[in-house]
């Protein structure tokens, strides 16, 4: 998949399809107030033109006074509108939002309404500030992410650290990064350990502690000591270039429900304006007191009232609230047509090793027979410190008393273990194959281990073994039960490792059906034959370069731990970046809060529209409540979607 590359100031709610809602409105610090001028200069010459017209009555106040007057309260507000609607027109977009408002309040200028024509345009003004706040405050979730983008890098050159452009820093070079800095791309760490804040990249507050050799990540916060690293990636490369990349993808990819929309708004914009043509004339020919001027009113309240701001508006705020959200909590969706596909499924699929467990071989138990635990483990260890197996890793991080034992004479014995002499005794440590070759009896309870075993001999004599497994990762349980709780019924966990691995785990976590021995295209087929029942809509959790078939293949393809993987970044479409199976139930949870927003607004959109349109084709209803069916609904809808960024999943 090509990437864009990243432009930070493009970082908008919704694309030119927003019929340039956003445009000159993405204000700063600076310029905040200044976008209210406009609003308060017309709001103050609006009361002030009403006070003076039907409380003080002043006799002056009359003619072209009036007029001018009021025609300087509507320009403020007024003439960005106008001007929009003219250059819509210009480019070939007739009936858009800007053209009705304009047209609405220019009739009611001309038939004398002044107003409510000035009311209408302030009221439309005062929505579109209320919806660049809106706007701007689901943004704040992902503006954060623009400040962890560095700077600058201070990299190794000519035997001393000179500052330059993350950008001009090549794969290879050393960095340095002072206390308090950002890191300012991916690499490995030189120095001893290092103390990084990774909030803005996993949403997770709490400092993570890296050791030497191990990966980190551009964005991260140095908060501890003066660290080197050696380069792995360039910027554009770099994981927070990739999470700002896909932010601003994602806001372009539109739900159904959005392209819908504003499909409708095409074709429903243009049928309004001729029932308002309609609505003016044709009772001249059915009813006998026909009045033009009350006709063309009534014509004028239809426009305003039928504007489809409340839609076009609030809908994909509340998917960029969605957006924002999931962002916040450390979930990324690629776009707000996954937010509803999320809401969809109801068969989940998830790969073992990575995904549910932590992918880190640990000890899980240790048999001495003929000897104590702490002696038998200082013969295993000084073996294991030959090998360069992840096995002999797991085996080393056992902390054992006592004197050091050291290994010589070690030889490895493919596909069986090593050999080796201990304290003058001989040493034999590997598998059963080991053991039989050599004439060891093994005990028989062995048979039953199903993880990862590490038989030891001393002298010709089994002297015990050390089980090794794969740990479950902390909320791996917690995450099949919430699972069931939000409805998500047929879960399924497919794995390369052994099938007798893969069943015991699967048992510990409660999971019905699972297969182990996969390889990547039998996972695939596995996927593919769920899909084949139209009822079921699968979603697949994998979290390295094997599961990208799969994730690919699935409805909603779910990457686990996506910064330390190009290929799952890539290929899925929404990316948990704490490595965490429970945030899989968050992401459910906000992708049906966000539909449930969405539904709300359209409903409430609709509704106060329709029983507004009736009664003001009737004459009972004036330019003030088609205000409140306008902008007042499209402000309500504004607000009931800015609630996504204050709502809690647990």
């Amino acid at each position: 998949m090509k990437k864009k590359k990243v432009n930070l100031r493009d970082l908008k709610p919704n694309s030119e399809e927003q019929h340039s809602h956003d445009d000159g409105h993405d204000h700063g610090d600076g310029s905040a107030f200044k976008s209210y001028i406009p609003a308060i200069i017309s709001f103050v010459m609006l009361i002030v033109g009403i006070t003076v017209d039907y409380f003080i009555a002043i006799p002056q106040f009359k003619g072209w006074i009036r007029v001018v007057w009021y025609t300087l309260a509507y320009i403020p507000v007024g003439f960005p509108v106008v001007k929009e609607g003219w250059n819509s027109i210009k480019k070939g977009e007739v009936f858009t939002e800007f053209f009705l408002m304009s047209i609405a309040t220019i009739g009611a200028f001309i038939i004398g309404e002044y107003p409510e024509g000035v009311a209408v345009m302030l009221f439309y003004a005062v929505g579109e500030l209320f919806q660049n706040a809106a706007v701007n405050r689901a943004k704040g979730n992902i503006k954060a992410l623009l400040d962890v983008r560095p700077k600058e890098a201070n990299a190794f050159r000519d035997g001393d650290y000179i500052s330059v452009s993350p950008e001009a820093v090549n794969i290879g070079e050393k960095i340095q990064v002072r206390v308090g800095e950002k890191i300012p791309l991916d690499g490995i760490l030189l120095s001893e350990k290092a103390s990084l804040n990774t909030a803005a990249l996993t949403g997770e507050s709490k400092p993570d502690t890296i050791a030497k050799g191990e990966k980190v990540f551009a964005g991260s916060i140095n908060m501890d000591g003066v660290i080197e690293i050696e380069t792995t990636k360039e910027f554009k490369d770099s994981s927070i270039a990739r999470i700002l990349d896909m932010v601003q993808n994602a806001t372009a990819r539109k739900s159904k429900t959005e392209l819908f929309i504003r499909q409708f708004a095409r074709i429903y914009t243009p049928i309004v304006v001729f029932l308002a043509i309609g609505v003016t004339f044709l009772p001249y020919f059915f009813v006998d007191d026909y009045v033009f001027r009350d006709w063309l009113y009534r014509a004028l309240i239809f426009l305003v009232i039928s504007c489809p701001c409340a839609l076009v508006i609030s809908i994909p705020l509340g998917y960029f609230g969605g957006l924002g959200a999931a962002s916040k909590n450390g979930i990324l969706f690629k776009g707000a047509s996954f937010l509803d596909a999320m809401t969809k499924i109801n068969t989940l699929v998830m790969d073992k090793t990575g995904t549910v467990t932590k992918g880190v071989f640990k000890i899980k138990e240790v048999k001495a027979i003929g000897c104590n635990e702490t002696e038998f483990m200082q013969y295993l260890m000084a073996m294991e410190e030959q090998s360069t197996h992840p096995i002999a890793k797991a085996i080393l991080e056992y902390k054992a008393e006592g004197e050091y034992f050291e290994a010589t004479e070690v030889s490895e014995i493919a596909g069986k273990g090593l050999r080796g002499i201990v304290n003058g005794k001989t040493v034999l440590v590997g598998n059963k194959a080991l053991m039989i070759a050599n004439s060891i009896d093994v005990p028989t309870e062995t048979k039953s281990i199903v993880e990862s075993i590490v038989l030891v001999a001393i002298d010709n004599q089994f002297a015990g073994y050390v089980v090794i497994a794969d740990e479950l990762k902390e909320d791996a349980k917690e995450t099949i039960t919430d699972l069931h709780k939000v409805g998500i019924k047929n879960i399924m966990m497919l794995s390369g490792d052994k099938d007798s691995i893969t069943q015991q785990v699967a048992k510990e976590l409660n999971i019905e059906i699972a297969k182990g021995g996969l390889l990547p295209e039998d996972k695939l087929n596995e996927v593919e034959i769920l899909k084949k029942n139209p009822e079921n809509k699968v979603a697949f959790i994998g979290d390295g370069i094997n599961d990208a078939p799969v994730l690919a293949a699935s409805n909603v393809g779910i990457a686990m731990g996506g910064l330390g993987s190009d290929v799952a970044i890539e290929t899925a479409d929404v990316i948990i970046q704490t490595d965490q199976p429970s945030k899989v139930v968050k992401a459910i949870k906000i992708s049906r809060s966000t539909r449930k927003v969405v539904w709300q607004n359209i409903i409430l959109a609709f509704g106060v529209k329709v029983i507004v349109l009736f009664l003001g084709a009737g004459g009972l209803a004036t330019m003030w409540e088609a205000v409140f069916a306008d902008v007042g609904v499209a402000l309500l809808a504004i607000l009931n979607a800015v609630r996504l960024q204050r709502m809690r999943w647990s």
